[in-house]
């Protein structure tokens, strides 16, 4: 399909044409690509005060330490407490890419968001960044008083990779007696790595994630075939659904992985999951991580998560 034929956004246009003038992420090396995106100055946008935003080391179940950056918001808590997990193919994205969106989010729903920074694949595959997902949760359980947040208000959320990691991470609470988790708010997640819908065939290329940068981020991420298959990285092959929480699910209207966004909302719907789909018209994937782009639609996505949560 022609991309003349989409009916982009201004902004999803502007970031096509300037992603165009640098080589395919998916043709470069894991490490080469995070080195030049780290020389990247970081975008000067006017985002409201916080009480204190805060970067710290927490334990995972290997020995290992990962860093989390918690935001606070304005006011007397305990407040409600956001997981975030950031997008990035499980192989690029950090604190720094997710920092406008939660800043946004900590402000507009009036919770603590706590932003985590999983390691990454290649070098850490499935299930290192979900197990340091799952961990990350379960301190943001134990220390919620420390936060001043309140433990039985945690939603999780995260963007594509991170939209990923925060469904799953609420099967595995469920299957291991973790936290309650309230709510999921998930930014086009990846929720099945088969690759096969008519999404994929219609949105293939140059529209902010291109199939062969799908079929990149999965060959770095898991460990062999079987691993598609597993519902801990594909979740629409989970058997039963019923028990997880409450969820909007954001779609960008070009993208890739929309269909297997509606498949897993009509799914949670069939399961009696209370779910919310909501379509961003003209954009494409990734946009909630390019304020710098797209300041107008992550702050419009920013307040849906937040209404969806006070409710």
């Amino acid at each position: 399909m022609n991309n003349l034929m989409f009916n982009l956004t201004n902004t999803s246009k502007q970031y096509i044409a300037d992603a165009k003038k640098s080589p395919k992420y998916y043709t470069q090396q894991p490490a080469e690509v995070r080195a030049a995106r780290a020389l990247c100055p970081k975008p000067l946008i006017d985002l409201p005060l916080l009480k204190q935003i805060i970067d710290r080391k927490i334990p995972v179940r290997d020995g290992s330490e990962i860093s989390v950056r918690i935001y606070t918001p304005n006011g007397k808590g305990p407040f409600p407490i956001i997981v975030y997990y950031h997008g990035g193919g499980w192989v690029f994205g950090n604190l720094e890419t997710a920092d406008a969106g939660c800043h946004l989010l900590a402000t507009e729903a009036n919770a603590i968001v706590v932003s985590v920074d999983y390691r990454l694949a290649p070098e850490y595959k499935f299930p290192t960044p979900l197990y340091d997902a799952f961990d990350a949760l379960l301190w943001v359980y134990e220390f919620s008083a420390e936060l001043d947040g309140d433990s039985t208000n945690i939603v999780v959320a995260g963007d594509s990779a991170g939209g990923n990691l925060a469904t799953v991470v609420t099967h595995m609470a469920k299957e291991q007696n973790g936290p309650i988790i309230t709510a999921q708010a998930l930014i086009y997640p990846v929720t099945n790595m088969d690759m096969t819908t008519a999404s994929y065939e219609n949105y293939a290329h140059d529209l902010g994630l291109d199939r062969d940068g799908m079929n990149w981020f999965g060959e770095h991420y898991v460990n062999n075939e079987e691993d598609y298959r597993n519902s801990a990285v594909s979740p629409l092959l989970q058997d039963d659904l019923s028990y997880l929480p409450r969820a909007i699910i954001i779609a960008a209207e070009y993208d890739v992985l929309f269909d297997e966004g509606v498949s897993y909302v009509n799914r949670l719907k069939e399961a009696g999951v209370p779910s919310h789909h909501v379509v961003m018209p003209g954009l494409i994937h990734s946009y909630f991580s390019k304020m710098e782009f797209f300041e107008e639609e992550t702050r419009k996505t920013a307040q849906l998560i937040a209404d969806f949560i006070k409710k």
